[in-house]
């Protein structure tokens, strides 16, 4: 048996207005919201009482989605931003048609540069952004010639 297919990312949110503020920046669109909360999500998370928020954003191709999640119950249990080194979920990476331009429109919702622009053999502009909940976000734009 084999995976069908990514169906989504969900990342946890403290704000979730400046989060699906944030997203759209990059091209992503609101599919949906919705509270959820009930006896199946305290199973699958493993606590008692879970009661969340989502929007679910899809990209623009229509085969990405990122899920947005804040808790209402149990609080947050906060930390600070990841490093780039550490294990876990390292960066959500989106193709774009211009580092520059998508990079002004983040800072302009926030998100902090964490290096500098790169440029990967002549193949690729690369760059890495703090996004929301502290997340990071890659952007890559393809200097290569289609055809």
């Amino acid at each position: 048996m084999t995976v069908k297919r990514l169906d989504h990312v969900s990342v946890v949110v403290e704000d979730l207005a400046a989060a699906t503020g944030f997203f759209p920046a990059l091209g992503l669109s609101v599919a949906g919201r919705a509270p959820v909360e009930g006896a199946w999500v305290d199973r699958i998370n493993g606590m008692d009482g879970v009661q969340v928020d989502i929007v679910m954003m899809h990209t623009p191709d229509g085969h990405g989605r990122l899920e947005l999640t804040r808790f209402r119950h149990p609080p947050l249990q906060p930390a600070d931003p990841a490093p780039p080194n550490m294990p876990g979920l390292r960066s959500v990476m989106f193709a774009v048609e211009s580092v520059d331009e998508t990079l002004e429109r983040l800072q302009a919702h926030g998100a902090v540069l964490i290096g500098g622009v790169a440029e990967y053999a002549g193949r690729y502009r690369l760059c890495y952004v703090r996004g929301p909940a502290g997340i990071i976000v890659a952007l890559a734009e393809d200097l290569r010639v289609p055809g």
